[in-house]
């Protein structure tokens, strides 16, 4: 096999494992009253900070007029607050409630079960492998 062929197959089977993977984890959830898309939200809040609901759309990668109904939604549930913005009246600063911070913990522990638990299941030498492997995954995606 040639170097370009091998090259595109490790390409092509990390990705599918990194969406397998990615699939498996979102299928752990805390509860079936939030989308994924409001969850995304939550966690780029979470991992940010209080956000515009432009730059929070920008993060998302989706349109403002998504994104506003997204927050709609969430501080509706009581998920996400609005607040004025400090210096721009016309703009708004959202920011995750101390429910919405809750959900997103759980939402993780979750998660973060459900994987231990699949780790638990492999010996010393994959888990070595699988340290290492995060390492350049989080590199590669610019962490």
């Amino acid at each position: 096999m040639s170097g370009d062929s091998a090259e595109r197959s490790l390409a092509s089977r990390l990705r599918l494992a990194v969406v397998r993977l990615n699939r498996r984890l979102r299928a752990q959830r805390v509860g079936d009253d939030v989308s994924l898309t409001q969850i995304a939200a939550m966690s780029t809040l979470h991992k940010c900070g209080p956000l515009t609901p432009g730059q929070l759309a920008a993060k998302e990668g989706v349109q403002p007029p998504s994104m506003t109904r997204v927050i709609a939604a969430l501080e509706e549930m009581g998920f996400v607050d609005r607040r004025p913005h400090p210096t721009d009246g016309r703009q708004a600063i959202v920011e995750l409630s101390d429910d919405g911070l809750a959900y997103v913990r759980k939402a993780i522990s979750v998660r973060e079960a459900w994987l231990d638990r699949q780790l638990a299941e492999l010996g010393e030498e994959e888990l070595e492998v699988l340290s290492r492997a995060a390492e350049i995954i989080d590199r590669m995606a610019g962490n």
